[in-house]
């Protein structure tokens, strides 16, 4: 063999022998690759029943309603439960999300409400005459005229009153002062003044016609006889109503009714007075509901000095209530709200959100109170959160494990404030799928998926 023909053949020895040192290495990265596949392969960290977050095991099972366990996993950085929609930032730009921050402070609730004027009760004044008679002249010919205090009303034919007039003239002759008075007691029991009963004192005239005065002014709501009519002491002669203060009858939602209280200050506007205000308070609250429109009646009192507010004006009535601090409170528009629940969607940053159920309280100035459901400081979405939400695809099952997701603040050893806001719970313990529900075993909650651009 020549020197050539060796110089070749160890040439080819040492190219076959790289190729089979090479494709060692290759099959052992091969063979590392699928074994760290499999080591790496996810493990969930805990499992919890899907109708109650707070029920955890750490091995597969069956909750006490006879459901399969959900298995939670770690998300990509080993952060807990993964969020409920990730959208890449672009996205979120496009669709021009907004936010805001969750505040707490003093939030003051005002109430809203409609009603209409009324005459003030404790300021009508019923006249009636104290002895039989004819009324043989009416001052006031028509209801709605208005009467001033010590105007004349009405003048009574009746002998009864001449009669008692002339017992007091003989008593007052007689010197007995006993005498003097019980017949005194009698005149004014038959509705004589005490102005009336001075005059005849000094003049000694009597008369079997008696005028009647009015003892304050106001308005005349009925008038019940017509001149010449017969009366006895159960007829009303008239009424007459003082506008000086004015009641307003209002309605207020049943779920204010536990806000509202005696003597809470109160503003009313007026369609017939554009820009005025007249201030009051609630003078009455009723004590049932109505049962057609579910809604709490209220009395409050106005002062009506120059008489401008008339009964049955429609007003506008704006209630300030004892204002809460270290309330717990996000903006309205910020709120989803379905038949079933309350919830919002919240804003964990890098393109990632969680829908939570919220407990929430009053409303005030565009703002609502939050009771359970969030923490001061977190950032909620204030639009396109209905987007969010439908990309969540959040039911009525997936809402019961608002607990246990990195936005929400629900504990799950309590995990009662969820349970308020849902429906449908299993008391026989058969093994349930809710409607609409998707294979929760398999990680349904974790939509990673990208909205298209």
């Amino acid at each position: 063999m020549t020197n050539r023909t060796k110089t070749i053949a160890a040439c080819v020895a040492a190219a076959l022998l790289a190729v089979g040192v090479a494709g060692y290495v290759i099959g052992k990265s091969r063979g590392g690759a699928g074994a760290s596949t499999v080591e790496t392969e996810r493990k969930p960290l805990y499992w919890v029943a899907p109708m109650d977050p707070s029920y955890r095991r750490d091995k597969p099972g069956k909750s006490p309603m006879g459901m399969d366990l959900m298995p939670v996993y770690a998300d990509g950085d080993g952060g807990g439960a993964s969020s409920d929609v990730h959208i890449s930032p672009a996205v979120v730009n496009e669709m021009g999300v907004r936010t805001a921050i969750v505040k707490q402070g003093t939030l003051s609730h005002q109430i809203q409400a409609v009603g209409y004027v009324g005459y003030d009760e404790d300021l009508v004044t019923s006249i009636n005459t104290r002895a039989d008679g004819w009324v043989e002249k009416l001052y006031i010919k028509t209801e709605g005229d208005m009467v001033r205090e010590g105007q004349p009303l009405y003048e009574l034919f009746s002998p009864k009153l001449a009669t008692a007039q002339s017992e007091y003239l003989t008593a007052r002759a007689s010197g007995m002062s006993s005498l003097v008075s019980a017949s005194r007691e009698r005149l004014r029991a038959l509705g004589f003044s005490p102005s009336q009963i001075a005059l005849l004192a000094k003049g000694g005239t009597i008369s079997n016609r008696v005028t009647r005065y009015a003892d304050r002014g106001g308005v005349i709501t009925k008038l019940g006889v017509r001149e010449g009519a017969y009366v006895n002491p159960a007829t009303e002669v008239m009424k007459i109503s003082d506008l000086s203060n004015v009641w307003i009858l209002a309605e207020v939602d049943q779920r204010d009714a536990a806000a509202l209280g005696v003597g809470q200050k109160a503003v009313a506007q007026f369609d017939a007075y554009p820009g005025r205000k007249w201030h009051g308070v609630i003078d009455y609250v009723y004590p049932d509901i109505n049962l057609v429109t579910r809604t709490a009646k209220i009395r409050l009192r106005f002062p009506n000095p120059d008489k401008a507010l008339q009964p049955n004006m429609y007003a506008h009535v704006s209630i300030d209530t004892s204002p809460k601090s270290n309330a717990i409170y996000i903006p309205v528009a910020a709120l989803i709200q379905t038949g079933q629940s309350q919830r919002v969607a919240v804003a964990l940053g890098e393109g990632r959100f969680d829908v939570c159920p919220v407990v929430t309280g009053f409303e005030s100035d565009g703002n609502v109170e939050i009771l359970k459901g969030l923490t001061a400081g977190q950032k909620i979405v204030v639009s396109a959160q209905f987007l969010i939400d439908s990309e969540a695809n959040l039911d009525a099952a997936a809402l019961r494990m608002g607990g246990g997701k990195i936005g929400c603040t629900n504990k799950p050893e309590d995990p009662g404030a969820i349970k308020k806001q849902t429906t449908g719970s299993n008391p026989s313990g058969d093994n349930m799928q809710m409607p609409g529900m998707k294979d929760m075993t398999s990680g349904a909650l974790h939509n990673e998926k990208e909205m298209p651009q």
